[in-house]
């Protein structure tokens, strides 16, 4: 496998020894916001932007609580979390105009899920962002830095937020 050079990946790294062990989700649930790319917050949960990223602008949408499967969460957690994942949606489609989404969860390490806190994913997809370089040569390019797409997107989640709740959608 070829590799490209991710100098936030070193970051992580260095990061996870220093917590030793402890839920990168709910470290990030305390803040700040921008260090930890933290784009949403709401009551019982949050919008965060995925560090190793499938595509740009691959969000997370987490229940602040340690929860680690849909069904221990409460209605009003669920609710909330469904909310920020329609939110997020409407935000990625006005900022980053993408032809399609992926919207998952893996429940457990056998599953898929890199830590045990529930999250969602939500990836928005362009007709053709699986091209060569993926297929091929087994690496995967970025187009947009992080923190560019960061700054994009925080004040547009605010206004999708906003307007679905306006609109009588929670």
């Amino acid at each position: 496998m070829r590799r490209l050079w991710a100098p936030w990946r070193m970051e992580y790294i260095s990061s996870a020894a220093v917590r030793g062990g402890a839920c990168v989700l709910c470290d990030a649930a305390k803040g700040p916001d921008e260090e930890k790319l933290v784009l949403y917050r709401g009551r019982t949960a949050y919008v965060i932007m995925n560090r190793f990223p499938y595509n740009s602008g691959h969000l997370m949408v987490v229940p602040v609580r340690h929860v680690t499967a849909p069904g221990e969460l409460s209605d009003e957690e669920a609710l909330e979390v469904h909310h920020l994942i329609s939110a997020s949606i409407a935000a990625l489609r006005r900022v980053m105009n993408p032809d399609a989404f992926n919207v998952g969860v893996n429940v457990g390490r056998h599953a898929g899920a890199g830590m045990d806190h529930l999250h969602y994913h939500v990836v928005p997809r362009w007709a053709g962002d699986t091209n060569f370089m993926p297929v091929l040569a087994d690496v995967k390019v970025l187009p947009e830095h992080l923190r560019v797409t960061y700054e994009r997107l925080r004040p547009a989640l605010e206004e999708a937020v906003r307007g679905s709740t306006s609109r009588g959608r929670a």
